[in-house]
């Protein structure tokens, strides 16, 4: 038996990590897609727990492999990508496959799976809220959180092609609803 896949994505600072974290707590039979990216691990990020960590020459290889399902570069020179070979290794033990990826990368994966997949577009109550979350993490300069906000701005437009879109105005509330949202869609 081979699982369903559920979609997350949204601009930076959105909540959608916070989520799919909550999510993974629950008895749902998921499993995480950990995705592959060039850029430096943040904080404790530990390679191969919450990304697979490559160099740009290591990404291009394994593009030119065909190894990715689905990979974007998202700023110049970082990528990030999901692997076909973790895909297929969840999906065949029967868990249903949990990604937190890229706009760009949650519509093609929708698009290559259908009504298989459930896409999930976590968005911000506001560009403001979502400016002042991205400061509150003290982890980026003011550069990257501006460039953050630009590029939040183009996500957005994104979320029409999402088959559901949570505003995650409130944490408790957003994690209560997807939870539900994702339940009803594994029972369907």
């Amino acid at each position: 038996m081979t699982g369903k896949l559920i979609i997350f994505s949204a601009p930076s600072g959105s909540g959608k990590t916070t989520i799919v974290k909550y999510l993974m707590q629950h008895d749902l039979q998921l499993a995480f897609s950990i995705s592959a990216t060039t850029r430096e691990p943040r904080g404790t990020e530990v390679h191969g727990t919450d990304y697979y960590f490559f160099s740009v020459d290591e990404f291009k290889q394994k593009i030119a492999e065909d190894a990715f399902v689905e990979w974007e570069e998202v700023y110049p020179g970082k990528f990030y990508g999901t692997l076909k070979s973790e895909v297929e290794r969840l999906t065949n033990n029967g868990y249903n496959v949990l990604f937190d990826i890229d706009v760009k990368g949650g519509v093609n994966v929708k698009k290559m799976y259908g009504t298989r997949a459930l896409s999930v577009f976590v968005q911000p109550p506001s560009i403001n809220a979502l400016r002042e979350r991205l400061y509150g993490r003290g982890t980026d300069t003011p550069e990257v959180i501006q460039d953050r906000l630009d590029k939040a701005e183009y996500e957005m437009t994104f979320s029409p092609q999402f088959d559901v879109v949570i505003v995650n105005d409130n944490l408790d509330e957003a994690c209560t609803n997807t939870e539900k949202l994702i339940r009803e869609f594994l029972n369907a």
